[in-house]
């Protein structure tokens, strides 16, 4: 698997392993590289996004849900993506409204106004300002969302809590943190940085 550990996508997938305890052999390379951008990787994998697996019989797959899907089927337990087809939609849900209403309005914002981020992107800080409001609101729902549960699909560590978690993770980077209000959020992110698999890489 071509991946870069610290970036919040791969993250996603090597959290999602470590709970179900598979193990499968990383090439790491660092974004600022640009090697996902070379044309052998876009030939190989179609796509510069990381993290990207080969399986053994050279079919490829890229997209973090969709490598997780992949995993799920071949290592069904323990369950991170549904029991049940409600389940099951429920967290899809609930991973769709993070990546929505949270990942993408805070990818914006950093994209847009961190210094690391010029040398990859056309910098507009008018975008960044306006979608500020719009990570706010994602923020105060996830919140009312952890007041109300225990996880964020529900009552037990799913997918949704990954996503979230990584997404607010990487959120430090942007300068952006859920505020002293968001007691739910807060008390779910001190749960999850608990969890061996949610341990930040460490990187030599």
């Amino acid at each position: 698997m071509i991946t870069c550990s610290t970036a919040p996508n791969p993250r996603r997938v090597d959290i999602f392993l470590a709970e179900k305890g598979v193990d499968v052999p990383r090439t790491e390379i660092e974004l600022a590289t640009r090697a996902h951008y070379a044309p052998e990787h876009l030939a190989r994998f179609g796509t510069h996004h990381l993290p990207a697996l080969e399986l053994t019989d050279g079919e490829t797959l890229t997209e973090t849900l969709a490598i997780c899907r992949y995993f799920e089927a071949l290592h069904p337990e323990p369950n991170l993506m549904g029991r049940d087809g409600f389940e099951a939609a429920k967290i899809e849900q609930w991973v769709r409204r993070t990546e929505m209403l949270v990942a993408m309005p805070l990818f914006y914002v950093f994209r847009h106004t961190h210094p690391a981020m010029a040398t990859f992107e056309a910098q507009v800080p008018a975008l960044a300002e306006a979608h500020r409001p719009r990570l706010a609101d994602g923020l105060d729902l996830l919140n009312r969302r952890l007041t109300a549960s225990a996880y964020v699909a529900g009552d037990r560590f799913t997918i949704a809590d990954i996503v979230a978690y990584t997404t607010l993770d990487f959120a430090k980077v942007a300068k952006v943190r859920p505020d002293d209000s968001h007691t739910g959020t807060l008390r779910w992110m001190a749960e999850l940085a608990a969890r061996p698999s949610c341990a930040r890489p460490k990187r030599d």
